[in-house]
């Protein structure tokens, strides 16, 4: 079997499609992280200096392993030259 159709088959189950779903986001917002320190030309320790932190936790924050508060999110965005805003959307 082939990964694609494993995970065609996995997918099938709404509750599995349901968890990727939820990590597929989470992944998506990471890569948004990344993208705006790259486009901030800033490494880790750089952005760690500007947010008065250490590399340590820009790397936790970049690799998901982390539960950082909005205030976190929100340093990070200002120090790459970004603005953070959340969009409510009705389910």
């Amino acid at each position: 079997m082939s990964l694609q159709n494993l995970k065609t088959r996995a997918l099938a189950n709404p509750e599995v499609q349901a968890e990727y779903e939820k990590l597929e986001s989470e992944f998506a917002f990471i890569d948004q992280l990344l993208s705006m320190r790259s486009q901030a030309g800033l490494t880790q320790e750089q952005l760690a200096k500007l947010m008065n932190t250490q590399k340590s936790n820009i790397s936790r924050l970049e690799r998901g392993n982390a539960n950082p508060s909005w205030t976190t999110l929100l340093k990070y965005a200002h120090a790459c030259g970004f603005e953070l805003s959340l969009n409510s959307h009705k389910i």
